[in-house]
């Protein structure tokens, strides 16, 4: 490239950056001593109009840095004449990035490009070693990306902490690797998930916060660092929201590698399974109790709409049918008034789908759903015993059988996989040693290999079922805290249906002897299905009356 037109009223722009890797190598990159490098540089060599673009704590791997952008944008407007950088690696480590911007963006905007220690000038030439140098950077990043991973893979496999506190926490003091509770954010954090047990979506939540004027999370951060608030500081948004809830962090676990690269070059991060995420459990004090937490993924799960007629049914997302499997999805109009709201089969579709209607009244449901509480909840304090015993012969004693036969199927699975791998060990001497041939060596293990897959799927699956057997016996004082809640209550709320309720699945009504029946399930939280000792046509019964006068 010739030297650039210049322009007195354009700028000469000094650009220095820093990474947070690149400051571990000392003084010798610092800001200041690129600064210092620059100015000299500029003054010394009579470059006019010299102004900083500075970006520190910017890996080079990355072109999207805030005053690199802006410095572009000076350039593209035809404001610059001039760019100066330590050294090439400071403009990036991307060596193609790199060579388009030194070969091709300078070169066609007429802008003179100088490295001042790697001894490049655009205006004296190419330089024939700087494609390689280029290279050498990108190198570099890559090996200081490889170390950056280990390092993290085995903090995190060790259980520490990956990121930055979540909202609602804060690093301790007295121990940067430990969160604390930030107790003002924590109010809100629970706030947040008591709003959606009581059936509210995120954007519901966030309109509820942002009417209550809560500082959202940058807005409350401003205020504790003392700095000015935000515009609009309680404008909560959605995706925050959605962010606070799907957070296992809150129940007081650590879950590292959340989230992956395909690159160390691209900013993209992907979600990883639940498999290759590390949880490691009880690591700092919870914020949101285990329960309520699962709760509200099974809640989000079951993602409710609002309807046209701004009503949503208190049920919405736990009723299925009981021949299809499917939602019975909650029917409003404005129109009606509360007593026609009803639901039905999302698979009827005005007699024109594969299954019936399934159709019940929401009026209806209420009234069986509030009658089967308050008929549990006094069995319950009539005889505490007595109700944990009949919890316990209807869900485990039939249960208990089948887990002691799976935990010795389990025994004996892993004792099987044990000597399958002696018996690899001695075929595979054997094979060395030639006392068999090896053709008969590989039929054997792939016969072994086979057989000790299947056993170790085996495994995995009835070790799960034997853990949910053991879980699920210690549900019970679970489910005798919600009791204990809410006893005498009056009337339902979202709050204490989801928080009673799993599941409500509806039969298909009948006729017997003219009049007409219908079935309703009810599924508890933490124990399942109850069946109580009255007469089994109550619900029916109720059901019946209560549409007739519909």
């Amino acid at each position: 490239m010739t030297a650039n037109t210049y322009k007195p009223e354009q700028i000469t722009a000094l650009y220095a950056r820093l990474s947070q890797e690149d400051a571990l190598d000392g003084d010798s990159n610092s800001i200041v001593n690129q600064k210092a490098v620059l100015s000299k540089y500029a003054s010394d060599n009579g470059f006019t109009n010299p102004v900083f673009f500075i970006d520190d704590g910017v890996s080079g791997v990355t072109f999207d840095r805030p005053n690199f952008n802006r410095m572009i944008a000076e350039i593209e407007a035809g404001n610059v004449a001039t760019v100066i950088v330590k050294d090439m690696s400071r403009l990036g480590r991307d060596y193609l990035k790199v060579g388009y911007y030194t070969e091709i963006f300078f070169v066609e905007r007429d802008v003179r490009y100088i490295a001042i220690n790697d001894g490049v000038d655009s205006a004296k030439g190419d330089n024939d070693f700087t494609p390689f140098r280029n290279l050498f950077n990108d190198f570099y990043a890559k090996d200081t990306s490889k170390k950056v991973r280990a390092i993290k893979k085995a903090q995190g496999m060790a259980g520490e902490h990956l990121t930055k506190p979540p909202y609602g926490y804060k690093v301790d003091p007295n121990d940067r690797k430990k969160w604390i509770v930030d107790e003002e954010a924590a109010v809100v954090v629970k706030r947040i998930f008591d709003l959606c047990v009581a059936g509210n979506g995120p954007m519901r939540i966030a309109k509820t916060l942002k009417a209550d004027k809560v500082l959202t999370t940058r807005a409350h951060y401003a205020k504790q660092k003392g700095k000015p608030l935000p515009d609009n500081p309680y404008s909560w948004n959605e995706s925050t929201i959605v962010a606070v809830l799907e957070r296992m962090d809150y129940c007081g676990h650590t879950v590292n590698f959340k989230s992956y690269s395909k690159s160390h070059k691209l900013k993209k991060r992907i979600p990883t399974t639940k498999e290759q995420q590390a949880i490691f459990h009880n690591t700092h004090e919870a914020i949101v109790e285990e329960a309520v937490f699962e709760r509200v993924q099974e809640l989000r799960a079951n993602k409710r709409r609002p309807t046209k007629a701004e009503r949503q049914g208190m049920f919405s997302g736990l009723v299925f049918c009981a021949d299809c499997g499917s939602k019975l999805h909650f029917a409003t109009c404005k129109s009606f008034n509360g007593s026609q709201d009803n639901y039905r089969c999302a698979r009827y579709k005005s007699n024109t789908g594969d299954c019936t209607a399934h159709f019940i009244r929401e009026e209806v449901l209420r009234k069986i759903v509030l009658n089967r509480i308050f008929v549990v909840t006094a069995l319950f304090y009539e005889d505490i015993t007595a109700f944990m015993e009949l919890i316990q012969k209807q869900r485990f004693d039939e249960a208990e059988k089948d887990m002691k036969r799976k935990r010795r199927e389990v025994g004996q699975a892993r004792k099987r996989i044990a000597e399958l791998d002696r018996i690899f060990k001695r075929i595979y001497e054997d094979d060395i040693n030639g006392t068999i041939s090896h053709e008969r060596f590989l039929k054997l293990s792939a016969e072994y290999e086979a057989e000790q897959k299947e056993l170790t799927e085996k495994v995995k699956a009835e070790q799960q079922e034997v853990d949910t057997y053991e879980q699920n016996k210690s549900d019970f004082d679970s489910f005798a805290a919600i009791i204990r809640k809410y006893v005498g209550i009056t009337e339902l709320t979202p709050t204490i249906v989801n928080e009673f309720i799993k599941k409500i699945v509806v039969h298909a009504p009948e006729k017997i002897d003219g009049k007409r029946f219908q079935k309703v399930d009810i599924v508890f939280n933490f124990v399942g299905e109850i069946y109580l000792p009255t007469d089994p046509q109550t619900e029916q019964k109720e059901a019946n009356k209560q549409e007739k006068t519909a």
